[in-house]
């Protein structure tokens, strides 16, 4: 690139030299020149770049549509029927990363029913969200097997399996495309169920707030009348989006981490109404929210210690989740919007 602009450069000059010098141009066309070789030269210059990136990206798009475009693991299942989610078992599952002989995870069992509300608590680093990882499929077992209906899901082919899953994990993203998009992640979608799930989300006034509505495009990339929304305002879109998703199991991981507790407490005060008669797996700090399922999984440096519902566990004075529970009581005692005290 730098030796052809050099080379052009040179040509360029050497000929309006040479006319100069013929006396066939003044001095103030050699200048004028001047100015206009370098202004195409640092052009020509920027073309070659552009070519050259273009190139370069364009073999790395080649390996990435290559890659996206091969077929996931998984079978048995053939047909185009849809997959009812009814029941999901984790069965003796451990799991270690590869290159690792660290188990994060050690001989998990849990089975979920329609319907069933579980929570699973823990400190940082306890395995909370490599389990959740795993029901979806995006990790596989070490060890043991994960069941849906009673089938081993790596004979489910992927995109059946995780068209039973709605997920919202910590690092969702939001797109600048409109509202509406981003909730149904698709160009055509249904505007009624879009709304519902948007006010369930707790998005109700936000939404009376936007001049197009659910066509407002988020963010201002591609269109400077973009709207741009709160950490806690995307992070109900994204709860928003697993509701429309409308999937038997939802898996919710720190859906709250960016809301304050008053925020927290809306979404959780419509908890029956959002979960409806999904079933629900949830991991939260918040042990507050907790109380909203049936069922809670305490794990502790990848196994689970504990396990049972929110009155039974805090009980248990020397138990983890008593820990827990004691280490954030105090920021709900006595709040002035809701209850959350034991």
């Amino acid at each position: 690139k730098f030796m052809s602009s050099c080379i052009c450069g040179c040509v360029i000059y050497l000929l309006t030299g040479k006319m100069a010098m013929q006396g066939a141009i003044g001095t103030g066309s050699i200048l004028l020149m001047y100015a206009a070789v370098t202004m195409v030269v640092e052009a020509l210059s920027q073309i070659a770049q552009i070519i050259t990136d273009l190139r370069n990206n364009n073999e790395h798009l080649v390996k990435f549509f290559k890659y996206i475009d091969m077929p996931e693991a998984g079978g048995g299942i053939t047909d185009d029927c849809e997959l009812i989610f009814e029941e999901l078992e984790v069965r003796d599952v451990s799991f270690c990363y590869p290159e690792s002989n660290t188990y994060v995870l050690e001989n998990i069992n849990l089975k979920l029913h329609a319907g069933d509300k579980l929570a699973i608590a823990g400190e940082n680093g306890s395995g909370k969200t490599t389990l959740v990882k795993l029901v979806c499929g995006l990790y596989k077992p070490s060890e043991g097997k994960i069941l849906l209906n009673g089938k081993d899901i790596t004979e489910i082919p992927f995109e059946k399996y995780i068209a039973c899953i709605a997920t919202v994990f910590q690092d969702f993203s939001l797109f600048p495309f409109s509202l509406g998009e981003n909730v149904a992640a698709s160009r055509d979608y249904d505007i009624a169920r879009v709304e519902d799930a948007l006010v369930k989300a707790g998005l109700e006034e936000k939404l009376l707030q936007l001049k197009n509505g659910i066509r407002q495009p988020v963010f201002s990339d591609f269109d400077e009348n973009g709207t741009d929304l709160s950490g806690g305002e995307q992070q109900k879109v994204a709860i928003a989006r697993a509701i429309y998703k409308d999937a038997g199991l939802m898996v919710l991981d720190e859906p709250s981490a960016a809301l304050d507790p008053y925020a927290e407490y809306e979404i959780y005060k419509n908890f029956s109404e959002i979960t409806e008669s999904k079933t629900l797996i949830s991991i939260s700090h918040r042990l507050s929210s907790c109380r909203m399922c049936d069922r809670i999984l305490v794990l502790d440096r990848g196994k689970v210690v504990q396990e049972g519902t929110h009155e039974e566990l805090v009980k248990d004075i020397g138990g983890k989740y008593y820990e827990l529970w004691s280490a954030q009581a105090q920021y709900y005692y006595n709040t002035s919007h809701c209850s959350l005290s034991t």
